[in-house]
């Protein structure tokens, strides 16, 4: 069984004169429990792949699917049991106005999901808050504290693929690293397979096995994450990201 098929991926908004190509002839296999990496500038139409994949981007072609099955124009709840998003944002992807609690019974309930007492306890648990932050509101959280609640949130379904949209980058520096190394340990527990977007070249060599090289909209090179690491790439793009980042890329 495979993780992720991308082949051929078009994606575009907009008609006619207004139309945009925001992702061109996109290709991408990602394996069952791997970590994925879509790397490039803002623009580049990594996160726009992520929203072809959850449905938020109709307007597309060639082909997509998850764990063998073969995506079409709609997602049904049996995807969303399966593939699960977190965001960039944790403040604005949670409710200002439902506790921790409200959001994870909903949530758990919305999936079908019973003993909802005990599965909030072992979500909080698992991304390491416990029982004392169970009834406080975004606004009384962290940066970092939140989005531990929106990958708890995320985990709730028992998804088998977690798409991962810059999940660090609103985060003071102090804590990004704390959540990626959350992030690495829930994908060995839970048997995770991650795609992940980021703009940060050390992020995805830190959390990826191999990432995608994405410029205007194109996949311009392929990289395993000892490649990005040793700084071995060939397309001029790749060359220029790296260069960049020297320095913040570890071995």
């Amino acid at each position: 069984m495979s993780g992720i098929i991308i082949e051929n991926l078009n994606v575009w908004f907009g008609k006619g004169r207004d139309r945009v190509d925001a992702v061109k002839n996109a290709s991408l296999s990602v394996e069952l429990g791997q970590s994925f990496g879509l790397v490039g500038e803002s623009g580049s139409g990594k996160s726009t792949i992520l929203k072809a994949l959850t449905g938020l981007a109709p307007d597309w072609s060639g082909k997509m699917s998850v764990q063998d099955v073969t995506l079409g124009k709609k997602r049904d709840q049996e995807f969303f049991r399966t593939v699960q998003m977190v965001f960039q944002d944790p403040y604005a992807s949670l409710h200002p106005r439902h506790s921790v609690d409200q959001l994870l019974t909903e949530t758990l309930m919305l999936h079908g999901k019973t003993d909802v007492n005990a599965r909030i306890m072992r979500l909080l648990d698992d991304v390491g808050l416990g029982p004392t932050f169970r009834f406080r509101y975004p606004h009384q959280l962290s940066g970092g504290q939140r989005q531990r609640v929106a990958i708890a949130r995320a985990l709730a379904s028992e998804p088998r693929v977690l798409l991962l949209d810059e999940p660090t980058s609103a985060l003071d520096v102090s804590v990004q690293a704390e959540i990626l190394n959350l992030l690495t340990d829930l994908r060995a527990e839970h048997k995770l397979t991650y795609l992940m977007v980021s703009h940060d070249l050390a992020v995805v060599g830190h959390m990826c096995d191999e990432s995608a090289v994405m410029q205007h909209g194109e996949i311009v090179e392929m990289l395993k994450t000892e490649d990005l690491r040793r700084g071995h790439a060939e397309h001029p793009y790749t060359k220029h990201l790296l260069e960049s980042s020297a320095g913040y890329i570890s071995e």
